[in-house]
């Protein structure tokens, strides 16, 4: 699944690769990688393709009776699982609103209930926890988070597992970049340049300023 799943997102462009020409992330970090799987959503072969895989995937968390969505991109990946699923769908908001009802969780939840956390994509995994520590605190137990791609962060690993929180992914940095190589999308060389980011993503990005 994780080389299939990294093909078709480099194949539709969800997944952009540029070691020599590196992208500027909201953070301010310099990324030879963009990722942005909400163009998926604009392909129907990949987004059932992906819907499904969610669906496999799921099922390592055994028994949950609702699916939480990430704002906002974890959102619609959600919806899809959840109507696969027949289970009632929630998302839950980066902080709560300023007006109307003030929420930060929008739908129907339940003390007690166990949820499944949707996310398109782990970086640092500090959003995604926010959103998880919102869900503990109306009373359900969130059961963990399935993700569509993790850049396998040493800060993100840590993270989860200080706050004891269980996470699966479709596919990986790792699998990328090697699906990457093996179709041509990057030379050797630059595969080369994109294993030394992710091992120091921070000090990587210096040598560009």
């Amino acid at each position: 699944m994780q080389a299939e799943v990294a093909r078709n997102l480099l194949e539709i462009k969800a997944v952009k690769l540029s070691p020599r020409d590196p992208f500027t992330w909201a953070s301010g970090l310099l990324s030879p990688i963009y990722c942005d799987n909400r163009v998926a959503l604009s392909h129907p072969g990949v987004r059932t393709y992906l819907k499904n895989c969610l669906l496999e995937k799921s099922a390592i968390f055994g028994d949950f009776e609702v699916v939480a969505g990430v704002a906002t991109a974890g959102i619609p990946h959600g919806v899809l699982l959840a109507d696969l699923l027949n289970k009632p769908f929630v998302y839950v908001r980066s902080s709560a609103k300023d007006h109307g009802r003030r929420n930060q969780i929008e739908g129907e939840l339940h003390p007690g209930q166990r949820v499944l956390v949707v996310e398109d994509l782990i970086s640092t995994g500090g959003s995604c926890l926010l959103a998880v520590d919102a869900l503990r605190d109306t009373g359900v137990e969130v059961v963990g988070v399935l993700a569509i791609f993790q850049y396998g962060f040493a800060k993100a690993q840590a993270a989860f597992a200080e706050k004891q929180v269980h996470f699966q992914t479709l596919t990986n940095y790792d699998s990328l970049i090697q699906e990457a190589a093996r179709t041509g999308y990057v030379s050797e060389e630059d595969l080369s340049t994109l294993k030394k980011w992710r091992e120091n993503p921070d000090g990587w990005g210096a040598l560009y300023v």
